[in-house]
Order: structure tokens, then sequence, then C-alpha cells
């Protein structure tokens, strides 16, 4: 008998007040406006390593929501992902509090440069014993662009720079130092074999990186790498390099078309259409009975916002619905932003109803862009189960409505429902997030575009050791 297949979990957090469900921070079980506190977050570790999860997925953004109505007014009022704080100094004490617990970190690649940000994710993958994951994004805020002194990139233009981004990560992780370079030879004074430590002599269209990664190899050497990104071009970019992909689709017939357009994108891309993980954006709001789950629903209703909710879609559509009269229909507007955000509001509901900006705004106050499950913990499995049979999506990126509330719910109440069916996993697999992720390897695997910068493939690119006092070739 086939073993049933496993239902994954991340949980999705941000180092701010309101992450996806704006206004929720005025109710009284509400905790996110202590983010500040390194407490919340070990706290909130150590819960997610207990219901099994396999990471905790930090969204990050630089720049502020100032589309709708033309401010960031609302955004600020709001506290829609303002004030916020980065994501990356959090991980080390979540690390080390947790054995196994995975961390995806979100960075652009936009606003800094590839050589320091390969050491610091190479800190990050030592310091937790090879547990990092690295979210590539973009950048999708005009507003970010222009405090960092540049014109706002055209997306797909974005992606292209993204991509020689990762060319040069790849080659500094997984290029530069070999596995035994670092040899601690005390008789001979060696701490570092020279020898076997490479330049990696990049010149590209953006970068020029001729020399060697800072750092030595670490448990993974690569990242795990995720990617959010649901456009062709994203699609396109994630079928290259992602291992985990976040998607997010308000119904399940256009979660089935998005999530067998990248498996597809993977086979073209020569690899294994399930070499990567997908996971939905998703939002369950539960209880003990169908009874207390649907009056916890309403109770959060009361604190929603529905403005902070259209602050939300504007930065990520790209346009003001400020302008629109709430039961106006989105229409086919062409965005800068976010593609996949708008193609999910153009496509109808499950029962066919077109998507309005007043619909748009009440939907996006609790979670986002993905769907909200609301029900006991029976029926909620059961919405679960259905959505991976008739998707084919592997788990939930679930993002909450109130922290560290909602994700104590699914631990108590969701996770034993799902193991009592044999569809969630009972402990972790032993090793690195890769290895847990996949079950096999620490590194990244040879059909993997990064294999080709490995030491001992064909690092056509790579230079030969330079010896000190000779220059460098270019």
């Amino acid at each position: 008998m086939t073993e049933p297949r496993k239902i994954r979990f991340n949980a999705f957090d941000m180092n701010c007040v309101a992450h996806q469900s704006p206004g929720m921070w005025r109710h009284p079980n509400d905790q996110a406006w202590r983010y500040k506190d390194l407490a919340y977050w070990t706290e909130l570790s150590k819960l997610l390593e207990r219901g099994r999860f396999d990471g905790l997925f930090i969204a990050d953004v630089l720049g502020t929501y100032d589309v709708y109505g033309g401010s960031d007014e609302t955004a600020i009022r709001e506290a829609a992902q303002i004030p916020v704080n980065d994501p990356i100094l959090l991980t080390s004490a979540m690390a080390l509090v947790t054995e196994h617990l995975g961390f995806g970190i979100t960075a652009g690649t936009a606003f800094e440069h590839p050589y320091p940000f390969a050491r610091r994710l190479s800190t990050l993958d030592h310091l937790t014993g090879g547990r990092i994951g690295w979210n590539v994004v973009t950048g999708y805020l005009p507003s970010a662009a222009r405090n960092m002194g540049q014109d706002h990139t055209e997306h797909d233009a974005r992606y292209d720079h993204a991509d020689e981004y990762l060319e040069v990560l790849y080659k500094l992780w997984e290029g530069s130092w070999e596995d035994d370079a670092v040899i601690r030879d005390r008789e001979r004074g060696v701490f570092t074999d020279p020898d076997k430590v490479h330049h990696i002599g990049h010149e590209g269209t953006y970068f020029s990186v001729p020399g060697i990664h800072l750092s030595e190899p670490s448990p993974q050497r690569s990242p795990v790498i995720y990617q959010a990104g649901a456009s062709s071009r994203g699609v396109n970019f994630a079928a290259k390099h992602a291992e985990s992909i976040f998607i997010s689709a308000p119904a399940k017939h256009v979660l089935k078309e998005r999530v067998a357009a990248i498996r597809s994108a993977l086979v073209k891309a020569g690899r294994d259409p399930y070499s990567a993980r997908i996971y939905t954006l998703l939002t369950v709001v539960t209880d003990e009975t169908e009874a207390l789950a649907q009056a916890k629903h309403d109770d959060f209703l009361k604190y929603a916002s529905p403005e902070g909710g259209l602050t939300f879609m504007s930065g990520w559509t790209g346009v003001d619905l400020s302008k629109y009269h709430p039961d106006e229909p989105i229409g086919n507007v062409k965005s800068n932003a976010i593609h996949s955000a708008l193609a999910a509001l153009q496509a109808p509901d499950d029962e066919g109803r077109e998507w309005k900006v007043g619909d748009i705004g009440r939907a996006a106050a609790i979670g986002g862009l993905g769907p909200r499950l609301v029900g006991s913990p029976q029926r909620v499995a059961d919405q679960l189960q259905d959505w991976v049979a008739e998707t084919d999506v592997d788990g939930f990126n679930l993002a909450y409505a109130v922290t560290p509330g909602t994700f104590e719910d699914i631990v108590e109440f969701i996770i034993p429902e799902l193991r009592k069916r044999g569809l969630y996993q009972e402990e972790y697999t032993p090793g690195t997030l890769r290895h847990k992720l996949f079950g096999k390897g620490d590194r990244l695997p040879e059909e993997h575009i990064g294999s080709q910068y490995r030491i001992g493939g064909p690092r056509s690119t790579a230079l030969p050791r330079r010896r000190a006092g000779e220059p460098v070739a270019v």
C-alpha cells in the first residue's frame, strides 16, 4: 500500500507589526507588537519546531507601500509592514533554541552586492548547522528604488539582473573553496591550503567579482533557494534556481493551473518536476468545534482593516485601488509590481464570481492574497487534503490572523488531526534543511544549475589559483 503524501507546513511571518493581516494588531490576543523582542522569535521558533514545521519563512520589504492614495500615509497609520526590521538578524537566536527548524530569509538582489551577501548567508548556514534558506526577491516597491537613488527597473529586467546575481553566488559558494581546503595543520602552520581556494574571475553585465569567497564551505554551501515569483518570467527563474517555491491563489482551479505550470517549467529546465517543493499561501482559523472556530473568525473580522488590505494590494499590483469604487471589478490592468498578484485578482473565485475592489480589501485584511479556511480541526483537515489532492501542491505557507495564536491553534488542533490520517510528519528527517526537504543530499543536486560551478565540474569561467603578486586575469 502506498504511503499517503505528507502535507508540509511553513510559518509565514515578518519582522514587523502587520504582515498579511492589517488591523489585527489591535486584537487583544495579537502579539505582533513584540516583533522587537527577541523572546517573541525564540518562543515562536520553539512552537513551530514542536509542530514539526518545515521552517519559518520570514518576508521582508525595503520600502513602503505608497501606491494607495499616492502616499505612504495609510501604510504608516495602519502599520502595514511599516515599521519593519531586518529579518536576517533574528536567525542566530532562533537557531540556538531549536535543532531542526529551517529558516527562509527574504533578501533582495537589487540593492546589495552579491560579494558581501554571499558571506552573510554562509555565516548563517554555519551558525544554523545548515538550516538556512534564502528567498530570492527582485524588489517590487518603487519606494525602495527611490530611496536607494535608483530608477525602478522594469519587471523582467529585474530578473535578468537576478540571474547574474545568482551566477556570482553559485561561483562563490560552490566553486571557490574545495571541500578539504581547510586542513588546520598545526605542525606546518597551515590553516588553509591556498592551492585549494580559487578565484572565481567573474566578469558580467552587472558584476565584476574576480576573487575568492570569504567564507569556508558551510554545511550546504548554497542555502536552499526559495522563490515566490509566479509571472511567466518569475516561473522561468524559479524553474532555473528554486528548491522551494511559494505561490498564492484565491481559488483551487487557479492554484492547480499554477502548480502545473511550475512542474512543467521544471521539466523544461531539465529538472525533475518534483525537485522543488511548492507551498501555497493560506490562513487557518480553527478551534475545538465548528461553532468556536466560527465565533473566533467573527471576532477577528471586527478588527481587520479592509483599507489596510487595499493598501497592500495596491503595492502588490502597482495599481492605486483608492481610485476605484468598491463595487467596480479590478479589470485588466498591467502592473510593474507582482504580476501574479494582478492575475489572481482577475481570475474568478471557486464559485465563478468576479473579484471587485471591495472584495479584495476584505479578503486581504486577513491573510493577504491567500484563501482563508475556517472550521473545526476535522473540517480544516478535510479541506487541506482536498487542496493537495486537487492541485498537486506540496504544502502550505501559513499566514496568521493573530500571532502566535494562529500558529498555536494549528499545532494544537490541526496537526494532531492530520497525523491521525497519516498526512503529517511525526519526526524531522535528520540533517540539513535541504536534506529534510528532499530526504537526500546536503548540496545542490547535479541537475541544478549550480552544479556547473562546483569544484570538479566544468567551471569554464573560473580562474586558476592566483599566486601572490600576480595580476588578476580577465
